[in-house]
């Protein structure tokens, strides 16, 4: 048998979130002081196409590889991506 299975058995109600078995309380004690974040919540798009002006062409494969950005702010990003490429040819 599963766990999730003997708790529904002997009627121990458990948090969705980490697991605290839940004694005559509503919510959790650990959880409740720290608000829910999504999974789609992390870094802004900004900081995506500031990173690509910074970074060079080492984050061209994490650019591609994003599901965040849409197809013109890929764009706009590996252009910076390749700038750096642009400048390096022109100094040398």
């Amino acid at each position: 048998m599963e766990d999730l299975e003997i708790d529904e058995m002997l009627g121990v109600v458990r948090c969705d979130r980490c697991g605290h078995r839940l004694e005559n309380e509503i919510e959790c004690p650990f959880c409740a002081p720290f608000e829910e974040t999504g999974k789609k919540d992390g870094l802004p798009k900004w900081i995506y196409l500031t990173a690509c002006f910074i970074t060079s062409p080492l984050s061209i494969y994490f650019v591609l590889k994003n599901s965040r950005l849409n197809r013109n702010e890929k764009i706009v990003a590996l252009s910076g991506c390749c700038l750096w490429a642009a400048f390096y040819l022109l100094r040398f």
